[in-house]
Parts: C-alpha cells; sequence; structure tokens
C-alpha cells in the first residue's frame, strides 16, 4: 500500500482499533486476515447455523448474533450494534452483502459512535437508490441507457412506463445487488407476472420491494472500474475488471485487466468515473459498473458503495491491498495524485456449492500465481441459509493465455468433496472456444446453459 498513500499515522493515532466484522464466510475472513497484520483488534459475529464457521476460530473474539434466518441475524442492525457496545469494537466493517450497502445500518453506526468501514450514510443512500443515483451520475456526466425517471412498486403503473422505455426491458431492485430481484423481460404480455416475481425477491433479499427499468442492450460486456477516494476529496481509478460471464445475472468469473477494452475507452472511463464520484464528495473504496458495446461507447449502470467479490484480481494486477486501503481511508490517510501502474493479468473463479452438507475431502490448489479467498476447510458444515459462494480461486500471471491455461489445471486439481459443486462446469466453462476467443457478451453463458438443458432434454 505505500505507493497509494502519501505518509502512514501510527495505528496508535488511528481513530479506531477495534473492528467488528459484520459479516460471514471468506468477505470475513479476508478482513479479519487484513486486520491482524495491521494490527487491528477483531470482533466475528455470527448465527446459530455459523457457529463453527472459520471467520469465528480466527478472531480475536465470537459473539452470536441470532437464528440462522438472515432477517434475524446477519440483517438485523440493532443485535449488530449491540454487539459492537458489548464487544468495546471501535468500527465496523461490514464486508459486502446483507447490510454493506444498507443506508440505515450506516447511519446507525454514526449515531452510536462507530466508524463505518465504507462512505457516509448520505452516500450510501444517494447511490443505493437506482432512480436517484442515475440521476446523480447523469448530472455528474456519466452516459445513461434509458430507465425509468422513478422508482416503482405497482405493476400497471411499470407496464406503462416499460411501454416508453422500449422492449426488452430489465427489471431491477432498487435497493438490490447480485442479481436478485433482476429479470429481463422480452415482451408487454410478460411483464406484470415478471415484475410481481422480482419485487418478492427483491422483498426477501433486501427488505424492500421498488423497482427500477432499464433498457437492455442485447449484446454489451459488463465493465467496472474500481475507484478508492481519501476524505479530502481526492478520487482514483485503479484498475477495470471485465464481469461478462454471468448465468441469471450472477457473476461466475472475472478478469482485469479488461481483454476488450481499447485503451482510449479505458482512459475515459477512468476520467469520467474519477470526476463523476469526485462531484458527490465519495469516500472510501467503491465501484462504477457499464454496459460496454463497442470502443467509445459505454453506460452506466450502478455504483456499488463497498468492496466488490472480485477485488482480488485488482489486487493481483495492481499490487494494493483494497482492504488495508479501506481501514487507510477512514484513518484519514490521503492518496498520491497518480494511478497505479497495472501490471500482470488475473481472472478470478466463483466456486459455489450446489448442496449444502460437510466438507469430508479438501484439496486446494497453490504455487506461483495462484490465489485461494475462502472459509472452507475440512469437517466444515455448509450451511443452506446463505449464499452459495463458497470460494474464489484466482490465478494470475504474464498475460491471458497462460493464465487460462494455469486456470484450467488448477480447477481440475481443486477437490472439494461431501457437497456437490460448479467445479465441473467452470471446468467446461473455460474449454469453450468463445470464451478463449473473447467472444462472449454479458447473455453467453446463459444461452449456453439454456442450450445444454435443451439438448440434455432431448436426448
Amino acid at each position: 500500500m505505500n505507493h497509494l498513500f502519501n505518509s502512514h499515522k501510527p495505528i496508535e493515532q488511528w481513530p479506531f482499533h477495534k473492528v467488528l466484522v459484520a459479516n460471514r464466510g471468506e468477505i470475513a475472513v479476508r478482513i479479519i486476515r487484513a486486520c491482524r497484520q495491521l494490527g487491528l483488534q477483531t470482533v466475528a459475529i455470527y448465527s446459530t447455523a455459523d457457529r463453527n464457521a472459520l471467520h469465528t476460530k480466527l478472531a480475536d473474539s465470537a459473539i452470536c448474533i441470532g437464528p440462522a434466518n438472515a432477517a434475524n441475524s446477519y440483517l438485523n442492525i440493532n443485535n449488530i450494534i449491540t454487539a459492537a457496545q458489548l464487544t468495546g469494537a471501535d468500527a465496523i466493517h461490514p464486508g459486502y452483502g446483507f447490510l454493506s450497502e444498507n443506508a440505515d445500518f450506516a447511519r446507525a453506526c454514526e449515531e452510536n459512535n462507530l466508524i463505518f468501514i465504507g462512505p457516509n450514510a448520505d452516500a450510501v443512500s444517494l447511490l443505493g437508490n437506482k432512480e436517484q443515483a442515475r440521476e446523480t451520475m447523469k448530472q455528474a456526466g456519466m452516459p445513461l441507457v434509458k430507465g425509468s425517471p422513478t422508482v416503482l412498486t405497482d405493476s400497471k403503473e411499470a407496464l406503462t412506463e416499460a411501454k416508453k422505455i422500449g422492449f426488452p426491458i430489465m427489471i431491477k431492485a432498487s435497493a438490490g445487488g447480485g442479481g436478485k430481484g433482476m429479470r429481463v423481460v422480452e415482451y408487454p404480455e410478460q411483464f406484470e407476472s415478471t415484475f410481481e416475481l422480482c419485487q418478492d425477491e427483491a422483498r426477501s433479499a433486501f427488505d424492500d420491494d421498488h423497482m427500477y427499468l432499464e433498457q437492455y442492450l442485447t449484446h454489451p460486456r459488463h465493465i467496472e472500474i474500481q475507484l478508492i477516494a481519501d476524505q479530502a476529496g481526492k478520487v482514483l481509478a485503479i484498475g477495470e475488471r471485465d464481469c461478462t460471464i454471468q448465468a441469471n445475472h450472477q457473476k461466475v468469473m472475472e478478469e482485469a485487466p479488461a481483454p476488450a477494452l481499447d485503451d482510449a475507452t479505458r482512459q475515459q472511463m477512468f476520467s469520467t468515473s474519477e470526476q463523476a464520484v469526485s462531484k458527490i464528495h465519495y469516500e472510501g473504496v467503491g465501484t462504477v459498473e457499464f454496459l460496454y458495446n463497442g470502443p467509445g461507447a459505454f453506460y452506466f449502470m450502478e455504483m456499488n458503495t463497498r468492496i466488490q467479490v472480485e477485488h482480488p484480481i485488482t489486487e493481483q494486477t495492481t499490487g494494493l491491498d483494497l482492504i488495508d486501503a479501506q481501514f487507510r481511508v477512514a484513518a484519514g490517510e490521503t492518496l498520491v495524485d497518480s494511478r497505479p501502474t497495472v501490471s500482470n493479468y488475473a481472472l478470478e473463479c466463483r466456486i459455489t456449492a450446489l448442496t449444502p452438507g460437510t466438507i469430508t475431502g479438501l484439496h486446494l490448489p497453490g504455487g506461483l500465481g495462484v490465489r485461494v479467498d475462502t472459509a472452507l476447510y475440512q469437517g466444515y458444515t455448509v450451511p443452506p441459509n446463505y449464499d452459495a459462494m463458497i470460494a474464489k480461486l484466482i490465478v494470475f500471471g504474464p498475460n491471458r493465455n497462460v493464465v487460462l491455461n494455469e486456470m484450467r489445471t488448477m480447477i481440475d486439481e481443486t477437490v472439494i468433496a461431501g457437497i456437490s459443486t460448479n467445479l465441473e462446469m467452470l471446468s467446461q466453462l473455460l474449454a469453450e472456444p468463445d470464451l478463449i476467443e473473447e467472444k462472449t457478451d454479458v447473455n453467453w453463458l446463459d444461452k449456453q446453459l439454456a442450450e445444454k438443458e435443451e439438448d440434455s432434454y432431448d436426448d
């Protein structure tokens, strides 16, 4: 991190020294590790389903905050704030998912004199609402695809707006992320039932059924810009990621730098993102997501006000530690004036559990250019209650071809016994000519999976 910040305060002078990690799984382990390296004390929270989870064993202390149901534990603001007070924590890191982009949570931290490791509640609120975020970014100079002028809750009113925008159209949960509460609708007669289905998903995942509509581009790529902003107003774009390979709007693998992006457009996306984010007085790490439709054609989708799942590939191409950077911004350190140099190429594959169960055998790969972020251990029971991602396999090297070959080898070496996983699918995916030759778009994997399902049915 020495080449990202101007100076380094001694930890003793930081405004916080004990961090409650308001999350679980691999991101909780990742945050605890960063705290330990900095000399910060840690508190893990857990539900009854996570009593034996790895993050509870690595933290300095751990406290139960409720039952397995996330609504009564990891989404329970009062319980988490109380846990911080009981354990003497003076800061909270939200990780990703759960309450990481919940303005009420950020505000509750502020009101209880707890430092929220992220932007302030006003910024979280502004950018967490997709309609407000679009309008704000439009005023800040971001290019946009057409979308609904307001958030919507009534399916008939939403259909009227959808017809104005034109089909096909994307329905999105206003408070959403991770593909939840999100569907593409091809025809008007399918719209109302799909809208209500998305609302049900949004209520379950985010306790919010406000929806947003957006013009649907048929063959774009998904490019995101990683930003970091200090308390003095300096904003740096420190790299981009290509997250095009998605199934049902859930990212499956990510790569950096984006192989299809020309350098002129890359620099344009960097400067546009920096300028827009500087105008909203943002602090901390953040990611601006775009649909990319060819050289010079990119459109703002949303901004995530948290650390991303795929942050390791930016770390492996820049040499930066983004969790460390979050803490340093919160401690008041200031950024240098220049963007970091990007070297290497990195690819991340998300390993997901298709079934819950106990890990009866485990072998994770390693070696030069290999990183695994996970909370798995042999004997651990994967619960059915939370997100299915159980590990991230990251490979980095001098160029894309080398890394693709290495990733195939590492996927083949990985053993996770006792549960079903998507390892076989990842192995097949890495052999697809379209992926190797960069002939994909955000809809490509869904089409591939649909064709394979149809072939299986025909057989």
